[in-house]
């Protein structure tokens, strides 16, 4: 059992990743939106091909349209109406049946690719361990992993498909109308030419805009929720005032610069509209001075149909383009999102472990049966370099079943050797080994099972109180949940609780005192049964009664483990074993 370490430590080397970090570059986030927008666009291929399919058979009703408005005009049979009107419906139905399942898997696609970002980012933050939490704001991890996140739904569900309906829409609109006016579709081609130039112009402008939008966004985001959390200290220190004003301060930041995306934003929209009615009065007018030179002669139904349905044409070329300027707004969006998300740590390579089990280094394989050695071998580590090393040339080996008491002031690297162990963090020179076998060449999952952790202040989840101690070991039987719950001493807590082990809690522990969270998590490493016991001053903050309860429960838990124990209260004077002494940027002694 894992549970989060203190906030007793020295800064850590944790990725920036602050919403106002500076960026890797601009070359790198336009690779990273190249390479999201390639694996986009292989979930997306259905809605990309539907959306097509609804441009061809625009197309279609535009030539059932000009056919009987061009037999209006010269006079029409009934039964040609009916036949186009009813090629028109039909057609028009296909038409919104396509478009239905297009904007489904338009959706599918942005949530697909959501998932899968989501799911490397929090590999990344997850693989850097507790260190990631020290400076930096818990809402501004939280914008990151959620919001940032989220502004990346455009770039997969609108920008992929439209990017690529913008080349094949205009293309078959183009097409079709070569076939009816040669003129029509010179027209449109260069129209359709001058588009980019005016979004390029407009979008420079655009993603400035956007990328400080994300800034101020995730600032406000980031004070708003650490302020609600500490809500309570800010009225009793009468600073509520003050954050208020900060607060309407920030606000009013955003909603300037958010004002300032939609003045772009329209900008792009109108230009896009003028090269729209330039290419439709190009086109009337060509059509008006056809007509002029034909004088008295009778225009036939065909190339009154032919003229009719170029103008028809001029909307449907235009709007693959017009959905892809405002998909071009969710791609700045993401690329003002990517800034922060492109330096940020990948998540460690999956490890395909070998047939058989072997998840271990033979020398680790039989650890349930011999349990487990730990040995530091002159080990160096430093949180900075320009700061002394936290551990210089630390050395020390516990055998199976034996107990270390590491002991120190605050700032001395005790825990720096519990984040060690975990894996959390790698020496900078020197060895630490498990069994002999040193602990990088450990799968991390094998490390975590054979490794329980009891800290501070044990995380607990909203739900109930067994599923809180399953936590360690989800498989566990009935037989073995009562058994830690008895180990524990969390039996007479269960007992008066009116559903016992259902009994909800709430998020944090909510309804357990101090003392009953730290039996909670005492359970948890029995029902894991992990032969390495870390423990990072489990008893800290406890009163004496409790915390007596508690190192009688953590003795019985080390019997025939390695125990190694932090912490500079008296009380760890209760175990039995040898003791380190660390002082900061010193040699360590030991006892």
């Amino acid at each position: 059992m894992i549970d989060r370490p203190s906030a007793d430590r020295s800064p850590s080397p944790a990725p920036d990743v602050s919403p106002g970090a500076p960026a890797t570059g601009r070359a790198a986030t336009r690779r990273w939106i190249a390479t999201q927008s390639r694996l986009g666009r292989r979930v997306a291929l259905p809605a990309i091909a539907l959306q097509t399919l609804s441009v061809a058979l625009a197309i279609a009703q535009a030539w059932c349209v000009a056919v009987l408005l061009a037999d209006a005009l010269g006079g029409v049979h009934a039964r040609d109406v009916r036949v186009w009107l009813l090629a028109f419906a039909m057609l028009g139905l296909l038409r919104g049946l396509a478009l239905m399942l297009a904007e489904r898997r338009a959706a599918a696609a942005g949530r697909a690719g959501r998932r899968r970002l989501r799911g490397i980012l929090l590999g990344g933050l997850l693989a850097q361990g507790p260190a990631l939490l020290r400076g930096h704001a818990s809402g501004e991890l939280a914008a990151l992993a959620v919001d940032r996140i989220e502004a990346l739904d455009g770039l997969f569900a609108r920008w992929v498909p439209a990017a690529s309906l913008a080349l094949l829409g205009p293309l078959l609109v183009l097409l079709a109308a070569l076939a009816a006016q040669p003129y029509a579709a010179l027209v449109l081609l260069i129209a359709g030419i001058c588009v980019p130039f005016s979004q390029a112009v407009f979008g420079i402008g655009a993603a400035r805009a956007a990328a400080r939008q994300f800034v101020a966004l995730s600032r406000l985001q980031a004070r708003f929720l650490d302020r609600m959390r500490g809500v309570s200290t800010i009225v009793l220190a009468g600073r509520a005032a003050d954050e208020a004003r900060a607060l309407g301060i920030a606000a009013a930041e955003l909603r300037r610069r958010t004002l300032r995306v939609l003045r772009v934003a329209f900008l792009s929209s109108a230009a896009l509209d003028l090269a729209m009615v330039a290419a439709l009065v190009a086109i009337a007018l060509h059509d008006g001075a056809a007509l002029t030179r034909a004088g008295a002669a009778p225009a036939t139904p065909l190339g009154v149909a032919r003229s009719l349905f170029a103008l028809l044409l001029v909307s449907e070329f235009f709007a693959p383009l017009r959905a892809f300027a405002l998909a071009y707004q969710d791609r700045m969006h993401a690329s003002a999102a990517a800034e922060t998300l492109v330096g940020l740590p990948a998540p460690p390579d999956a490890v395909v472990l070998p047939e058989g089990g072997e998840h271990m280094p033979p020398a680790i394989r039989t650890v349930q049966a011999h349990g487990v050695t730990v040995a530091f071998e002159d080990v160096r580590f430093g949180w900075s370099a320009h700061r002394p090393p936290v551990l210089d040339g630390l050395s020390f080996r516990v055998p199976h079943g034996e107990t270390l008491i590491v002991a120190g002031p605050s700032g001395a690297g005790k825990s720096t050797v519990i984040e060690l162990l975990l894996g959390f963090i790698r020496p900078q020179s020197g060895r630490i080994t498990l069994n002999g076998a040193p602990i990088e060449s450990i799968v991390p999952e094998a490390l975590a099972r054979m490794t329980s952790w009891i800290g501070q202040g044990p995380v607990l989840f909203a739900g109930s109180l067994g599923d809180n101690i399953r936590f360690a070991r989800p498989e566990a039987s009935e037989a073995e949940l009562e058994a830690a719950v008895r180990d524990s001493g969390l039996a007479e807590v269960v007992a008066s609780l009116p559903r016992g082990l259902a009994t909800p809690i709430g998020e944090g522990g909510f309804g357990l005192s101090g003392g009953q969270a730290q039996r909670v998590a005492i359970a948890r490493a029995f029902l894991k049964n992990a032969p390495l016991l870390l423990l990072d001053e489990p008893t800290a903050h406890l009163d004496p009664v409790t915390e007596a309860h508690i190192l009688r429960c953590l003795q019985r838990l080390a019997i025939n483990r390695t125990v190694i124990l932090v912490g500079h209260s008296q009380a760890v004077h209760a175990f039995s074993g040898r003791r380190i002494d660390l002082a900061p940027r010193t040699r360590p002694q030991v006892a």
